[in-house]
């Protein structure tokens, strides 16, 4: 895929979203496709291994929680299901189900531990505003079967994900925590230079210009053409979708987080935030704010995508609220 300031392709998208908003889904989806489905983000949960987890809030059972970290046990983690979740917790897994009113009768303490059920699990929320990348692999392994075009189409990111473009500024706009072993200048150099970039000095510098600070992706592309949609502005890329369909994806797509891989994390990207062929057969869409992504397109093609075992997928109506008190089945 290659960056293309041909924003225009995606015009046909604000046709059909609504604007002003109107708190459905096609506040960012667009309408009149023939059916919706409902891709569910995997959750995690983790437990010691053994013993329970001490007790909450924090503050009553610090001591407890000071010798757990003390003895350091082993904790396994794994990813789970909404669906697994919603039996663990007792409540019912539907197609407008909202995480929060899933495992609400499992959190102990609001703000403090993720909710826990009987047997011990603590549970994560989904990755909001993006999928992992071997999920998205697999539902692009199901659209690139319902388009004539698999190898010609679009993918955008919203502008606003953290570190992805570039801007001019007084610091970068994120930083790594790392650690120095020893008297490594080089490291020790590396990170004050880090700091003096990213600390605004009001005595010494008090006259001092905006600098470019670099993102992910390049000046060219971070001060060129967005496709504007309703507080969403996108960064446009044009290319073959069906590159999208093995987990390791993230090594050739043009915004690779390859910052992050020169401070020693493993190669990542941000899943796409729309996603279309050209003959525009379906669209995909993981909006920044929520915790599952929508696909329309056909029958067929929502009927494959919720009977994949790959997937956690379920239809959806056109027109469904997914706010987060939407849920009125788990109330």
């Amino acid at each position: 895929m290659e960056w293309t300031s041909d924003v225009a392709a995606g015009a046909w998208i604000l046709e059909r979203i609504d604007d002003p908003w109107r708190y459905t889904m096609h506040d960012v989806v667009p309408r009149g496709f023939p059916a919706y489905a409902r891709i569910f983000h995997p959750a995690w949960r983790d437990r010691p291994v053994g013993e329970p987890w001490p007790g909450l809030p924090y503050g009553r059972y610090s001591a407890e929680w000071d010798a757990f970290q003390q003895r350091n046990p082993d904790i396994v983690d794994e990813r789970v299901t909404w669906a697994v979740t919603a039996k663990a917790m007792g409540t019912t897994m539907h197609p407008r189900a909202q995480w929060s009113a899933l495992v609400a009768p499992g959190r102990i303490v609001e703000n403090e531990d993720g909710p826990r059920d009987a047997d011990g699990w603590r549970y994560g929320d989904p990755e909001q505003g993006g999928m992992p990348a071997d999920t998205l692999a697999s539902v692009a392994d199901v659209l690139a079967g319902h388009t004539t075009t698999p190898d010609d189409g679009c993918a955008s990111l919203w502008e606003g994900f953290g570190g992805l473009v570039g801007f001019l500024g007084q610091g970068p706009s994120r930083g790594f925590y790392g650690w120095i072993d020893g008297d490594d200048g080089i490291v020790q150099a590396r990170h004050d230079e880090m700091l003096g970039r990213s600390v605004k000095d009001r005595l010494n510098s008090v006259f001092r210009r905006p600098t470019w600070q670099d993102g992910i992706l390049s000046r060219e592309v971070s001060e060129g053409a967005r496709l504007h949609l309703p507080g969403r502005d996108q960064v446009l890329f044009r290319g073959g979708l069906a590159e999208l369909t093995e987990p390791d994806w993230v090594l050739r797509v043009p915004w690779r987080d390859r910052v992050s891989e020169e401070h020693g994390f493993p190669p990542s990207a941000q899943s796409p935030s729309l996603l279309w062929p050209e003959d525009r057969a379906w669209v995909l869409v993981s909006e920044v704010d929520f915790d599952s992504t929508i696909v329309g397109g056909s029958a067929d093609l929502v009927a494959a995508l919720c009977a994949d075992p790959r997937l956690e997928a379920l239809e959806i109506a056109e027109g469904t609220v997914l706010t987060y008190d939407s849920d009125e089945v788990n109330r």
